[in-house]
């Protein structure tokens, strides 16, 4: 009898790929923003929506615009000043950029609000790009939501 085992969650070449961005409040818009950019990961034209929407799938499955937030759990960990996603069924935790009132917000609330985007973006956009980014992706329904909680 032989037997494969295969990850549940998403695959490490991935989770090192992903940028993320953070603020607090409600929007990006003249807000100090931190950005951690990541390295490129190949693969075809469809393939980063495909990504996006497995990683959504690992959180318990991310609602659209006009749903109601779900929940996706205690995925959120603080250790120190920095504060980690953690993906169910990965091996590693994926940091989230941060800077003190973030870090301090999501330590009061227990809560981070995720937004995941189904277009690509460029890992060095700035504050302008990704409020431009945020709009369109909304305005087309290409954004998957979901509520964030600390363990």
């Amino acid at each position: 009898m032989s037997a494969i085992l295969t990850p549940t969650g998403p695959e490490l070449r991935l989770l090192v790929s992903l940028s993320a961005w953070s603020w607090p409040g409600t929007g990006p818009h003249g807000r100090e923003i931190a950005h951690s950019p990541a390295s490129a990961l190949p693969g075809t034209a469809n393939a980063p929506e495909a990504r996006m929407r497995r990683l959504a799938d690992s959180l318990g499955g991310l609602g659209r615009a006009g749903d109601v937030v779900p929940d996706a759990g205690r995925c959120l960990h603080s250790i120190g000043d920095h504060v980690f996603l953690h993906f169910p069924g990965a091996s590693r935790r994926l940091r989230l950029p941060s800077r003190p009132d973030w870090t301090a917000l999501v330590a009061r609330t227990g809560t981070a609000v995720l937004l995941l985007g189904l277009e690509p973006l460029s890992q060095s956009a700035d504050a302008s790009q990704l409020d431009t980014y945020l709009d369109a992706a909304s305005g087309a329904d290409r954004l998957l939501f979901g509520l964030a909680r600390s363990r």
